[in-house]
């Protein structure tokens, strides 16, 4: 285990050779943008988000970690990942074996407060630890939390097919576009019920949810940042605030501040201009 403090998130590092089945990093805050390129490691990999968002890219999805929330990356899986702005998060490094059920699949999860105190006590262990002592029970433990921990539905899905690529890349440009579904077709010279069908076989949902899923994901980053709801619902294309929070409401289950209410401090979410005007 290591508890070198790193400010450069993609400072090279060999994690594949240390010897023990965990490694844990802690990231400073870091004041400006960051961008680790894309990559891989034997061993899989947890980011968890302490303060600011992070994202994370692999070939076929996109995913956010809001604060208080971790994402989890198999082994031997290619990602890139990115901050921006201030950000503090904690990475963990496990070798695949280490547990049964750890997840399969890039996912991300919601980080309870024993699962909080217990990757950042791992944090705090020096890199070579001694096996057989009080470090291996509470890295057990911190597995056991982590194999239960419910997954967040924060994962926008990329599809394969160059058509629809091409949708995505160019909703991704811009969000606020209300083209119809008919136009999006045009634009890639398919018809809509054919790109609706290719579409659904290939992510597994609707058009239409996978445009919730990203105005979510994008109005996530900008409320944590400090943009009011009024200012993200209108940039995103919303004639106004309370329709912006059904729609949050309706993909996530709650609302814009009761959803940040439960992952970010009195003092973050007091910085968010208007969010408590929509609970």
């Amino acid at each position: 285990m290591s508890s070198i403090a790193i400010t450069d998130p993609i400072a090279p590092l060999d994690i594949d050779g240390v010897s023990r089945v965990v490694v844990a990093l802690s990231a400073t805050s870091v004041t400006k943008g960051w961008e680790n390129a894309m990559h891989q490691h034997r061993k899989a990999q947890l980011i968890y988000s302490v303060r600011g968002i992070l994202n994370c890219e692999i070939e076929d999805g996109v995913w956010i970690v809001p604060p208080q929330c971790a994402i989890w990356i198999p082994g031997d899986l290619p990602h890139s990942a990115r901050g921006a702005g201030e950000t503090e998060c904690y990475c963990l490094f496990v070798e695949p074996d280490a547990a049964e059920d750890l997840p399969k699949n890039c996912c991300t999860i919601s980080v309870s407060p024993l699962l909080r105190e217990l990757l950042l006590k791992v944090a705090s262990f020096p890199e070579l630890y001694a096996p057989g002592g009080r470090e291996d029970r509470l890295i057990a433990a911190l597995l056991d939390e982590l194999v239960t921990a419910p997954v967040e539905d924060l994962h926008l899905p990329m599809p394969r097919d160059p058509r629809l690529r091409r949708l995505a890349e160019m909703m991704l440009a811009d969000p606020t576009d209300k083209t119809s579904k008919a136009d999006w077709a045009t634009h890639i010279g398919m018809s809509e019920r054919s790109m609706s069908r290719l579409l659904l076989h290939e992510i597994g949902i609707s058009f239409g949810r996978w445009r919730r899923q990203l105005h979510v994901i994008l109005a996530l980053q900008r409320l944590t940042k400090g943009e009011s709801v009024q200012t993200v619902a209108l940039e995103l294309g919303y004639e106004n605030a309370s329709g912006f929070v059904t729609m949050f409401r309706k993909a996530v289950g709650k609302p814009p501040a009761r959803y940040l209410s439960d992952r970010m401090s009195g003092a973050e979410l007091a910085s968010v201009p208007g969010i408590m005007l929509f609970d």
